[in-house]
Formats: structure tokens, C-alpha cells, sequence
């Protein structure tokens, strides 16, 4: 058991990141015998399984982020950090945050992932992946362009070359983005140019894995595709991008004239490994202990994106929202224990399942025995949605704004922002710089 505070001196628990699992954390020790500190480097809890409808212009980033500092206001054990923490002096038991040290006697990591571009780092600024809101407000920026340059350029060759999306990555995340492209393009533009046809885009979904949707059964996977199909997304399976640039992508052999490429095929952990130098996996989590702490140090925890925690059939735990979110829980009330001097019993995941959205009508869900794909699926998906939406104003009111612009096409997010005039040609001028995704926050969707 971790050494407490002296008596007296109640207990400092930092937590870093105030994402799904960083925020489940914070809201379990509201009433906790300790004084909190949240660290995170934006202001805000991000749902960012939502983050792709941002970058389709189907919801405004004021509907899927929270600002922190609201959602613990009523947390009176609770401070809140705008900092970037950069490294964790364990010696001294003190988080390096910008110019300040914050002690701690528990330390919570919830730090979230960052895009994985498999030794192709230079790839980035051509195929930017979606882990924040300056991503998806950046992919929305550029799939709109594409557009607005199409309808004044004369030469054929380079229209279809602005014509053309390619999505790479078969997940959650490129199943939703492909299927979203191709609505907004066959359904939300359809009256809004008079040069060319936005139903003439060519989607393209790429995935060197033999399917897509790999975590589902395959006959989801299936299920998936022939809906992507029937939205006229064109999907390629065993195919590895080999080369990537500013005009488009290679397949094998194949090139493929392309201005807008989006990244969706994998993610690294963030960069908290560094500053505990500890052991991790090829994907940079942090193995844990089965309380989730860090070997050799009781009073440190991993969790989220950034633990490598295995079920029971020896496999890893995906980084999805459930996962993080119980993992948060169960520390606060570990810590809860440990200063009131009980023990508790390792961690254990409850899985209720996985679920993928395609289009605005179709969706495959996974829960236990259950396999289902269509309408119903697709209701499942937004009820669990709108679930996870806690700490987001009131529930009713973002169901409500939520549907109207989701089913309508109406919202007035089609905005361009960012770049105007002459900057136009310049897309990659506006690319957001490469990092780590906000602390936290979580890759793929809800559940």
C-alpha cells in the first residue's frame, strides 16, 4: 500500500488528462478526503468519438466538447490546471507542468494517444489524423476546399485529383469518416454548386488488414461494407499504403490522385512512457499492475490509451471510452480505500460491447452473443452516443439540437475557417502541428 500524506495533511491526487478516463476519475473523488488537481492541456472534455462528425460538418465543436471547469465546478476537493505537463519527477513525486511543479501523493495518468503513422512521420502533414478539434476543424477546412476548388478549376485532370478522398485505415474511425464523406458529398452539397456534381466524388477506404472492422465478426465486417458500398464508398481490402504526398497515395503499385487524405489506421500512446521509463509495448502503453499502478511505484497510475491492461483471455483491453472510463472509477475509489486504510480487489473490465456507425442509417453493433447490423444497430449506436454525453449541458437539449442538425443537413457548420482569399491553393499552410492527442481524451468511439 502506498505511504499516505502525514497525518493531518490530507492527501494530494494529480490527475493528468481529463479525458474519458481522467474525468471519470476526478468525478469519483468529488466527495474523496483528498485534494484533487485536474491537469489537462486544453480547456476542455472532448467526446471525440464524435470528432469525424466535426470534421464532415455535421455538428459544431460546441457539441461534442465541455469546458472542464464547468463539468467540476460543483467539486469543491477540486482544482483545475490549463497546463501542458511535460515530465513526472518521481524522485521528488512532482508533475512538471510549463514552469511549475505540482507535488502529489497519488498521481493519476490519463494521457490519452496520438496518431501512428508506422515510421512514416513525414506522412503527417499529408494524411492528418483526427484525435482533436483543430484536427477535425482542419479535415473539415479541407474536405470543404476540395469543393470550392473543384467548382472553378477548368482542367479535368486536376478536378478529379480534388474529387477524390481517400481514407486510410479500415477501424471504427475510417468506417465513420468514409461514410460520412460520402453523405456529405451525395446528399448535404448536392444543390449547393452549379460546375460540378458533389455525388461524383470518389471515396475511397483503404485497409492492408483482409477486412474491415477487424475487433467485429466478420460478418459485421461484411455487413459493413456492402452498406459503405451502397453509399458509394469504394472499399480496398489487403491493401497497404506504400508512399504518401501531397498530390495522393500509392497502393502497392497503384497511384492514386488525391488532395485530401485522411489518417485513421492506427494510434501510439502518448508520450507518458518517457517520463516514467517504463516498460511498454509495441504500442507504447505502460504495463500495469493489476490495480493498474506502475511496478515499483503503488502511489502512480495508468490508465486509458496509455496502460497496456489485458483481459482474462490475455489479450489487450481496446482504447475505447467503457474501458477508460472504468479504469478512472475504479482508481478514485482504490484511492478512496487506501486513505481510509481497506484494500480493494484488482481490476476488472465489464465489456458491453463494440459498435460502429455507417452513414446516418446503419450501424453494426457487438454485444456478448448479440450481432446486429442495420436501423435498429443504428439506434443502439446514438442512444449509446448520447449516453456518454455526461457533463455536456443538459441531455435533452443536445439530443434535441443533436437531431434536428444530424437528420436535417441543415447545421451552419459548412463554414470554411481559416483560410480566405489567395490562401486558398495553400491547404497545408492551416495544418495543425503534429502532437500528442489532448490528454486523455480517446481514439475510436464510445464503446
Amino acid at each position: 500500500m502506498a505511504p499516505l500524506a502525514p497525518s493531518g495533511v490530507r492527501p494530494k491526487i494529480v490527475i493528468v488528462g481529463a479525458g474519458f478516463g481522467g474525468l471519470s476519475a476526478a468525478k469519483a473523488l468529488a466527495k474523496a478526503p483528498a485534494d484533487v488537481t485536474v491537469i489537462d492541456q486544453h480547456n476542455y472534455h472532448l467526446f471525440q468519438p464524435l470528432l469525424y462528425q466535426v470534421a464532415t460538418a455535421g455538428l459544431s465543436p460546441a457539441d461534442i466538447a465541455s469546458p472542464i471547469r464547468s463539468v467540476l465546478a460543483r467539486q469543491a476537493n477540486t482544482t483545475v490546471l490549463l497546463a501542458e505537463v511535460s515530465g513526472i519527477d518521481i524522485e521528488r513525486k512532482q508533475a512538471i507542468a510549463e514552469d511549475r511543479r505540482i507535488d502529489y501523493d497519488f498521481l493519476i495518468l490519463a494521457t490519452g494517444a496520438r496518431h501512428a503513422y508506422f515510421g512514416h512521420d513525414d506522412w503527417a502533414r499529408h494524411a492528418p489524423g483526427l484525435k482533436r478539434i483543430d484536427d477535425a476543424t482542419y479535415i473539415r477546412r479541407r474536405i470543404l476546399l476540395a469543393f470550392e476548388k473543384a467548382e472553378s478549376e477548368a482542367d479535368p485532370a486536376r478536378r478529379r485529383a480534388l474529387l477524390n478522398f481517400v481514407v486510410v485505415g479500415g477501424g471504427p474511425t475510417g468506417v465513420e469518416m468514409a461514410g460520412a464523406i460520402a453523405e456529405l458529398a451525395r446528399k448535404a452539397l448536392k444543390s449547393d454548386f452549379r460546375t460540378i456534381d458533389p455525388a461524383s466524388a470518389r471515396i475511397l477506404l483503404v485497409e492492408a488488414a483482409p477486412r474491415r472492422l477487424t475487433p467485429f465478426d466478420p460478418r459485421l465486417s461484411e455487413a459493413a461494407r456492402q452498406s459503405l458500398e451502397r453509399l458509394g464508398v469504394e472499399v480496398r481490402l489487403g491493401a497497404p499504403v506504400t508512399d504518401c504526398d501531397e498530390c495522393g497515395v500509392a497502393i502497392g503499385a497503384e497511384r492514386i490522385e488525391a488532395e485530401t487524405i485522411i489518417w485513421g489506421a492506427g494510434v501510439m500512446a502518448s508520450a507518458a512512457d518517457l517520463w516514467l521509463r517504463a516498460k511498454t509495448d509495441a504500442a507504447g502503453r505502460v504495463e500495469v499492475q493489476a490495480d493498474l499502478s506502475l511496478p515499483g511505484h503503488p502511489e502512480i497510475f495508468v490508465i486509458g490509451d496509455t496502460a497496456l491492461v489485458k483481459s482474462s483471455d490475455g489479450k489487450p483491453l481496446p482504447g475505447i471510452a467503457p474501458v477508460a472510463k472504468q479504469q478512472g472509477a475504479y482508481v478514485a475509489r482504490l484511492l478512496i480505500d487506501r486513505i481510509s486504510g481497506r484494500a480493494r480487489a484488482p481490476f476488472h473490465y465489464r465489456d458491453f460491447g463494440i459498435l460502429a456507425t455507417i452513414g446516418r442509417k446503419h450501424a453494426v453493433v457487438e454485444i456478448g452473443p448479440i450481432r446486429l447490423s442495420g436501423y435498429f444497430a443504428w439506434l443502439l449506436w446514438c442512444f449509446a452516443h448520447i449516453y456518454f454525453l455526461i457533463g455536456f449541458r443538459n441531455r435533452l437539449a443536445v439530443v434535441l439540437n443533436w437531431a434536428w442538425n444530424y437528420f436535417t443537413f441543415q447545421q451552419g457548420t459548412r463554414l470554411i475557417t481559416g483560410i480566405t482569399g489567395s490562401r486558398m491553393t495553400q491547404l497545408d499552410e492551416a495544418m495543425p502541428p503534429l502532437e500528442a492527442s489532448p490528454a486523455g481524451t480517446k481514439s475510436d468511439n464510445p464503446s
